[in-house]
């Protein structure tokens, strides 16, 4: 069985799961033992996590080749940045939609809630989730523990193995017209989410997982 915390984990991980393993969100930092996992999509004001801010939280739960959409986590945030207007127009939001949203803290317990410690599933993933650190740590003291799962680099990984040579196209809509997926949410937190987990798992059925 592999040991946890996983060996190649980042020194500041470490340091957070050691503080936090034992408190009250102890739940994230358990080892995860199913099969289940969380397709996960955010819709920010830009693409930098150091000052940009959230819009929209999505996230959908997976088990084999099911997605959960009952369980889906569908959220606006609430947001007065002069960085939205432009965001807004491209996310299909209305500035009535993010003037109402719910404050950024419902939403992230909302989303604690959902996923617990489960794997995080979405394109270029590691975006979201610096996003939702860049959250989350002044408010917790830690960032999302959950391992990630990026539907970007196993499509990569997939196309490596069948053309080592090949200039793959890892575009979001490429990949989801490999797998002849529909993209009629595009741009929308759950429209991602969803597509992302359904990507993941027509890749799961490719690597030999699903039957």
């Amino acid at each position: 069985e592999a040991e946890f915390p996983p060996v190649n984990w980042p020194w500041t991980r470490w340091l957070e799961h050691r503080r936090h393993a034992h408190g009250p969100h102890a739940a994230l930092f358990a080892p995860h033992r199913g099969t289940d996992w969380v397709a996960i999509d955010l819709e920010t004001t830009g693409l930098d996590p150091s000052r940009d801010e959230i819009l929209a939280i999505a996230a959908v739960p997976g088990e084999g080749s099911v997605l959960k959409l009952r369980e889906r986590l569908d959220v606006i945030v609430k947001s007065d940045s002069p960085r939205i207007l432009e965001a807004i127009r491209h996310h299909r939001l209305r500035p009535d939609d993010v003037a109402a949203g719910v404050p950024l803290d419902e939403a992230l317990s909302a989303l604690l809630a959902l996923i617990g410690n489960r794997p995080l599933v979405g394109y270029c993933v590691d975006f979201d989730c610096a996003m939702l650190d860049g959250a989350l740590k002044p408010r917790l003291g830690f960032g999302l523990p959950n391992r990630r799962i990026d539907v970007q680099r196993d499509y990569a990984r997939l196309l490596r193995r069948r053309n080592p040579d090949g200039q793959p196209d890892l575009r979001f809509e490429a990949i989801a017209r490999a797998f002849d997926l529909p993209t009629p949410g595009r741009h929308t937190a759950l429209g991602d989410a969803v597509v992302a987990g359904l990507m993941h798992i027509c890749l799961q059925r490719e690597a030999g997982g699903l039957r």
